[in-house]
């Protein structure tokens, strides 16, 4: 991996944005381990002077977790532990985020807002040391009592927080992995001769009951990322929570022998099973009950290769039929406390609007589970997800895209608002169509101009644009405090041939509003932050002041007479076409 890192840092994107081989190397792991795209990669960098032993940090709104990255780029066989010792200071001072704001680089103030805005929101923190090189034994002595050490210091306070070295192994395992991320299908060969197995045939299925050592469960691939879970009905809750300080305590004491029994057992289904030697291969696989359980065990990892003695029970089901899959995620997970979000998928309304889109659509695929694939004859413009329904939902009918990044809020808080009523199919179409746009004035190409630190928010900021968008028909037709229907808008749009002008007006505007809002002045000591302007709802003030001013301009601009007349005619809906905003807060 060192020798493949060295070549790839030397293309023109690291040779031109990061001035040494360490920003280089970290960037590099931005992009292809965590997909960061070039800008939000560069963005993420907070490595220089008065970077607090930070080299970057990403707020991931997807898997909840705020990654706090440094990175040590050697081409040296062993590393000792001082990169540790700068994690462990890193830790220490983001428990006072607003002393270290102050010390801070201006990268790093400005992601430290982003920071408390998370937190707030009960992300988990992540501390990834990366390296190409391995530790030395006394540096992993160190890492496991770090690890101890923020196991109970996180059960004690608010700040639970973990510590994860990514070495040269581990970064090409997270690598090879990346390349599948878009369709991952995992596969994973368990050690039998350490395990103790019992297979039998139940109801025509092959079933493989295991007694696995704790060191051979951090073995599974892609369990921090999510991708072992993507058949269960909700990822990681985060270290905070009562069962998971639990999970730790049980592994740091005195009885981890008896983690078998105080433990349910991991529940795992598979494509296809086979034994060749002493490996049982495992092809397809996804744990559908067992989340929480292993993402907590791979937080302690150090100490769990320690535990020579310590089993946890696997059931491994050979179930390549989807939809049996789906209900043994749900059946298997019934037995703890699942949040409402967590079954979204299969409340009635949900369904029953999955049905009538079908049915409206034969072409098109309402996708409703976490990790489900649009059948492949299926129009790909036509492919509509649940969870970003949500998104146009919040953004659109409750004026609210500032709450868009959290499928968390959207499936849990505001699901009753957002689903309770007949919603027609029309509008689900209507809505995709417009994002349908709008993403392709995100693309790499930014064909609109946008500011980069717009296209560095690509996971939250595209739902401004729909929101300017529907905002842009109200203002147009004086009705400011009342929502547009989005098929109304479609129609008119595209009768007039204006549907693209219209989505630059609203990119346009939301640019508008970002730039006035950068330069406001500022408080002393803090730093204008985009990603928290973008959660908050003075947001919206400055996206409605950019509109009005540019209907107002554009007469004024070379040809705009004749486009204000065009729109005056697209942008033209009857008072029937217009309701009140759905409520979300």
């Amino acid at each position: 991996m060192y020798s493949q890192i060295t070549k790839d840092i030397t293309q023109d994107y690291y040779q031109q944005n990061f001035p040494n081989d360490g920003q280089r190397f970290v960037a590099w792991y931005l992009r292809n381990i965590h997909l960061r795209d070039p800008i939000q990669a560069r963005d993420d960098i907070t490595d220089g002077a008065d970077d607090k032993q930070i080299d970057a940090i990403i707020v991931d709104d997807d898997r909840a977790t705020i990654f706090v990255v440094q990175g040590k780029f050697i081409g040296g066989t062993t590393l000792d532990a001082e990169p540790l010792r700068e994690v462990l200071s890193a830790w220490i001072q983001m428990r006072d985020l607003v002393r270290l704001q102050e010390v801070g680089n201006n990268k790093l103030k400005q992601k430290l807002s982003e920071v408390a805005r998370a937190l707030e929101d009960e992300y988990e923190v992540c501390f990834e040391l990366i390296t190409t090189a391995g530790l030395t034994g006394s540096a992993q002595k160190d890492l496991a009592t770090f690890q101890e050490q923020l196991a109970e210091l996180s059960a004690k306070d608010e700040f639970p927080a973990t510590i994860l070295l990514v070495n040269e192994d581990e970064i090409r395992r997270r690598y090879d992995l990346a390349l599948e991320r878009e369709n991952p299908s995992l596969s994973h060969a368990l050690d039998l001769s350490v395990c103790q197995t019992l297979t039998v045939m139940i109801a025509g299925t092959q079933v493989v009951i295991a007694v696995v050592p704790l060191s051979e469960c951090i073995k599974f691939p892609g369990i921090k990322d999510g991708t072992l879970f993507q058949k269960n009905v909700r990822q990681s809750l985060g270290l905070s929570n009562a069962v998971n300080k639990g999970i730790k305590n049980t592994i740091y004491g005195d009885r981890h022998r008896d983690f078998f029994f105080f433990h349910n057992g991991i529940t795992a289904i598979c494509n296809r099973m086979e034994k060749k030697d002493t490996k049982l291969i495992l092809h397809g696989v996804s744990v559908v009950n067992g989340c929480q359980s292993l993402n907590t065990i791979l937080s302690c990892s150090e100490r769990v290769k320690t535990l020579t003695d310590t089993s946890l029970l696997f059931r491994f089901y050979e179930i390549p039929q989807r939809d049996r899959a789906d209900k043994i995620s749900i059946n298997t997970n019934s037995q703890s406390a699942v949040k409402p979000r967590d079954l979204r998928s299969n409340d009635r309304r949900v369904l029953n609007l999955k049905k009538s889109y079908e049915q409206k659509y034969p072409n098109g695929y309402f996708v409703s589970k976490r990790g489900e694939t649009p059948p492949a004859d299926k129009d790909k413009t036509l492919v509509v997800d649940l969870s970003e329904l949500g998104k146009y939902l919040i953004s659109w009918h409750s004026q609210r895209p500032n709450i868009g990044y959290s499928e968390t809020k959207i499936f849990d808080k505001y699901f009753e608002q957002l689903f309770k009523r007949e919603y027609r199919t029309e509008n689900v179409h209507a809505l995709n169509h417009w994002m349908n746009h709008v993403w392709k004035a995100w693309s790499k190409d930014n064909p609109l101009g946008l500011n980069e630190t717009l296209l560095a928010m690509r996971a939250y900021a595209p739902f401004h644009h729909l929101y300017a968008i529907s905002m842009c028909f109200s203002i147009a037709n004086n009705q400011s405090d009342r929502v547009p229907d989005p098929d109304a808008c479609r129609v008119k749009a595209q009768a007039n041939s204006m549907m693209d002008d219209i989505v630059k007006i609203g990119g346009v505007c939301l640019n508008m509003a970002l730039e006035a809002a950068a330069n406001e002045p500022q408080p002393a000591n803090r730093v204008f932050s985009p990603q928290n302007w973008v959660k908050a709802k003075t947001c919206l003030a400055g996206i409605n002041f950019a509109i009005r001013n540019y209907f107002n301009m554009l007469p004024l601009m070379p040809g705009g007479k004749e486009m204000k007349a065009k729109l005056d005619v697209a942008l033209a809906l009857e008072i029937g076409d217009f309701e009140y905003r759905w409520a979300a807060d």
